[in-house]
């Protein structure tokens, strides 16, 4: 039985990605910190590995320690990450250090998986042009625009520098399904019976669901491909407005649509920003958010994945949203 590695796994896509390794007959092994809850990691066929992404030394023991005992380790996809910082040099310390702590570690341990899937993010390329409207694509410049985008790309870049390690690297676009918060967030605003906009312009969205995410992953690590990237999104492209709608629809809800002026939310970003910094910490609407809220252009060129992996996504956004929203009613998150 083959034995995967997933870092993050406590949370909410790495938790999918157990479920998939353990669907498709691999050995499922949990890279977590010793506080990560389990709530989502309770099959007995799991393996956990804890480690602390800061301490490279520590890294190498934990993996070291366990191969020596189950075998070599056949698999990785380093999911770990945070998106959300309560100050935003944080990001770089987690998202980049942390990874770069892992590779380290994996090759000074000797420890080289088959395959190495590196989950990194769309923002780490920032959107497209507000005014051309073209898709962003893998031959163009990153250009993030967000302290949370410059950290994942700068992770992909050490992964990339590695040409002993035989890496792939996924940037998915906005990751919607069961247990995710933040979309979720969202649909309770909806639930209330609220519809806010920001600006007065429609948004270009992608989305991908989490389920057809995961597969992609286990596609992915069984093919021979190596050294190469790729955007992953359902291959849609839904205005700001269709979003709420689908929402709506399976919500049952009538809203009272709001929309904020672009230079209000920025004026306020800014002076959360300065008051919230006086005490060190990152407001919940600060420039990055600003940044994400008025870029119009979240298109992205899918076209790769279904020549290299024949993916098509099992799920649009109504199919998704839809099947969410029954999991976060059962699950009491929505009444």
């Amino acid at each position: 039985m083959k034995k995967v590695l997933i870092t993050g796994a406590s949370g909410f896509v790495g938790s999918f990605l157990i479920e998939e390794a353990i669907a498709r007959g691999f050995k499922p092994i949990a890279g977590i910190r010793k506080t990560s809850s389990k709530k989502y990691l309770t099959n007995p066929q799991i393996d956990f590995i804890y480690f602390n992404l800061f301490d490279k030394e520590q890294i190498k023991q934990q993996l070291n320690e366990y191969t020596a005992k189950n075998g070599k380790i056949d698999y990785i996809i380093h999911n770990a990450g945070v998106t959300k910082v309560k100050k935003l040099g944080d990001f770089m310390k987690v998202n980049y250090e942390c990874t770069r702590n892992f590779i380290e570690a994996i090759i000074e341990s000797s420890n080289i998986p088959e395959k190495y899937i590196q989950i990194s993010s769309l923002a780490a390329f920032g959107p497209g042009s507000n005014t051309r409207l073209e898709p962003v694509k893998l031959s163009d410049q990153p250009q993030p625009n967000t302290e949370y985008g410059r950290s994942k790309l700068k992770a992909e870049e050490w992964v990339r520098s590695i040409n002993e390690l035989p890496w792939i690297i996924f940037r998915p676009t906005g990751i919607y399904g069961p247990r995710e918060t933040d979309y979720f967030v969202y649909l309770k605003t909806i639930q209330r019976g609220w519809e806010p906009y920001i600006g007065f312009k429609s948004q270009y969205l992608t989305f991908i669901y989490v389920k057809d995410l995961v597969r992609l992953a286990f596609d992915a690590l069984e093919s021979p491909i190596k050294h190469k990237s790729y955007f992953v999104a359902d291959g849609k492209v839904y205005l700001s407005e269709e979003y709420a709608d689908i929402v709506k629809k399976h919500l049952n809800k009538k809203t009272i649509k709001i929309r904020v002026p672009l230079f209000l939310v920025r004026f306020i970003s800014v002076l959360l920003e300065f008051f919230y910094g006086i005490f060190g910490r990152t407001p919940l609407l600060n420039k990055d958010k600003y940044n994400i809220l008025s870029s119009l252009n979240w298109k992205c060129e899918v076209e790769p994945l279904y020549n290299d992996f024949n993916f098509i996504a099992q799920y649009d956004l109504d199919k998704g949203v839809k099947e969410s929203i029954e999991w976060y009613k059962e699950n009491k998150w929505l009444k």
